[in-house]
């Protein structure tokens, strides 16, 4: 029995973009703010930086294609178990679909055609199956997209500390705190803005989600200062 094509435009990237923009920022503004805290110069910034935004970005979209590759070769083995259990014990998987048929309501004459007329058509009885049976939705694993998105989120929102220290030579900026500054409110601001979106998959306010995503990066990017700065001073002694 093939399985349903999938409708093209079903695939919501908003999620890997959430997850992958948030890590991007959060691991990036915490590698300059250790940096920052070592009291290390601009290049060794941009070095370390630039080098955890591609690495990091390319091992999250590898490790999100691999797991959704692992949960579609999860799902087609179940398929192909049910199909199997169609073809050998029809009579179990009608009952099987009774109970779920029932679980929604129908009875009598009702459920005996719901019954008749799903059975009666192998891919959308196994569709069924999966997703009352063993609560499968397909619709949002796609392996190569939910990869992209991730990696593309993550550079995208990941570059945001690292660009006052990309203009900081062109511009001619001396300040080195106020650059750190600068860096900090914009990674802040774009962790709270990529928060609100968070609130699109719960029913908690978007202002909550945007804070609490911004107080998170501030917080790990606050541990790595101090861990640079404590290193630095260490290893000065």
């Amino acid at each position: 029995i093939a399985p349903l094509p999938m409708k093209k435009n079903k695939y919501n990237w908003l999620p890997d973009f959430v997850y992958g923009g948030i890590d991007g920022s959060i691991t990036t503004f915490a590698v300059v703010a250790g940096v920052v805290g070592a009291n290390l110069s601009t290049p060794v910034i941009l070095i370390m930086g630039f080098a955890n935004l591609f690495a990091d970005g390319f091992s999250m979209a590898v490790g999100k294609y691999l797991s959704d590759k692992a949960e579609l070769d999860r799902i087609n083995q179940i398929r192909e178990s049910e199909e199997l259990s169609i073809l050998e014990k029809p009579h179990e998987e009608k009952s099987e679909i009774r109970d779920i048929l029932r679980s929604f309501g129908f009875k009598g004459a009702d459920l005996n055609r719901a019954e008749k007329v799903i059975t009666s058509k192998p891919k959308i009885w196994v569709k069924l199956m999966l997703t009352h049976e063993f609560n499968v939705i397909e619709e949002n694993i796609n392996p190569v997209k939910g990869a992209t998105a991730t990696f593309a989120a993550f550079l995208m929102v990941g570059l945001i500390p690292l660009v006052a220290y990309v203009l900081q030579p062109l511009m001619g900026w001396t300040d080195e705190r106020l650059v750190f500054w600068a860096t900090s409110i914009a990674t802040l601001g774009a962790l709270f803005l990529v928060g609100t979106v968070k609130s699109r998959f719960s029913n908690r306010h978007w202002i909550i989600t945007g804070t609490e995503t911004a107080i998170i990066g501030g917080f790990a990017a606050s541990i790595a200062f101090f861990i640079g700065e404590i290193l630095a001073k260490m290893l000065s002694a």
